[in-house]
């Protein structure tokens, strides 16, 4: 019997997962093959959006039409970090004499050599990588065979990348996720998983233009948080609050205790009340979400590395079309600190040429951020 193993935090699981799996199944002629939603990916150290109970019904809920597909609460029921080499160490005594296979995608191959325990993994099932034939570049395959003198066994699949983040971020916007089995998204829908209600509050004070524009900072923000260890939850409350003052006058009684500080330019006001909003008017207690908001348009000294991702995505986001944006682009994706210097200095350099006014914290900004990229460096 071939048995197929498929993990992931499945948060939510998707149509591409699904996609992925019926293609292992043509592909290999798997007679079983499991779901298997981890308690706590290592690559994830920041825990799931949804829990445990919920991504495992979600899971129930989308394979089950399809005969071969069953799925698993082991790691659930282990609880901790979710190593590979564990669940593959259970499968095979489940199954000792059966062929087992490991799923991944295609992109994940590169970073199986800095996996936990990899040989022990492959002692106990062959890699099965799924993805485009482009996407698995035949040096990676060779490398692969060359370390562990096995080779991995090729999914053919032509599918749509889709981002689980993304999906969170368009659910939190109330947006519609094509990419959502029906009964799946309605199962998040009822339980109310992936859902802000202050967010709606907050989009309720801006434009339509403006609502969508805080949608893709918050897309933006919460993709590169995952790679910079920074919470999602934080990056994508910053992004969606950041302007909800955007429209909002000083007459205003949301602002009536509200005073602004000595200096501050039109331009940037807005940052400084929709702190204000966020605190006191939407409950948002996080100092470090409030700070983000606060200066995410001008920037300031010592920031924390969730203002500089607010800024810059608030700077950045596809829309964006000013001269260099798309070399600022590629920079924020290598090294935030070096882009936050560069954007910095372009703010100030277009301030100055337009004879616009230009706010302290930005100069301020400019030259600590500058000093500390070449103190690092």
């Amino acid at each position: 019997m071939k048995v197929g193993l498929f993990g992931g935090s499945f948060d939510p699981v998707h149509s591409e997962h699904i996609a992925c799996l019926k293609a292992a199944i043509g592909a290999l002629g798997l007679n079983v093959v499991y779901l298997i939603p981890s308690a706590l990916a290592p690559h994830k150290r920041g825990g799931s959006h949804a829990g445990g109970d919920d991504r495992l019904k979600m899971c129930e809920i989308a394979v089950r039409e399809i005969e071969e597909a069953r799925v698993s609460d082991y790691e659930l029921r282990r609880d901790g970090v979710s190593y590979s080499y564990l669940t593959c160490r259970y499968f095979r005594e489940l199954y000792p004499d059966d062929e087992l296979y490991f799923l991944m995608g295609a992109d994940m191959l590169e970073d199986f050599f800095t996996w936990k325990n990899p040989d022990d993994i492959l002692q106990n099932v062959r890699l099965a990588v799924c993805g485009r034939e482009e996407t698995l570049p035949a040096a990676l395959t060779e490398k692969f065979q060359r370390h562990f003198h096995q080779t991995v066994a090729a999914v053919p699949y032509t599918g749509a990348a889709v981002s689980s983040t993304g999906l969170r971020v368009r659910l939190a916007f109330e947006k519609p996720c094509d990419t959502l089995g029906g009964e799946v998204a309605a199962y998040i829908r009822e339980r109310g998983l992936y859902r802000y209600p202050v967010i709606g509050r907050a989009l309720a004070l801006e434009k339509p233009s403006r609502r969508e524009h805080s949608f893709r900072v918050a897309l933006l923000a919460c993709e590169r948080a995952r790679t910079l260890g920074i919470s999602e939850e934080k990056a994508l409350l910053a992004a969606a609050l950041h302007d909800c003052a955007k429209s909002v006058p000083l007459s205003d009684p949301m602002l009536a205790g509200y005073r602004p500080p000595e200096g501050i330019p039109d331009p940037v006001l807005h940052q400084d009340t929709g702190a204000y909003l966020a605190e006191h008017c939407f409950g948002i207690g996080d100092g470090e979400i409030i700070d983000a908001i606060r200066y995410h348009a001008s920037g300031r000294e010592d920031m924390t590395k969730l203002g500089k991702l607010i800024y810059l995505a608030d700077l950045l986001e596809e829309s964006r079309t000013f001269e260099g944006v798309e070399e600022l682009r590629k920079l924020f994706w290598e090294d935030l600190d070096a882009c936050l210097v560069a954007s910095l200095e372009n703010q100030l350099r277009h301030l100055e040429a337009g004879g616009m006014p230009v706010y302290s914290l930005t100069r301020q900004a400019y030259r600590w951020a500058k000093s500390h990229i070449n103190v690092e460096n």
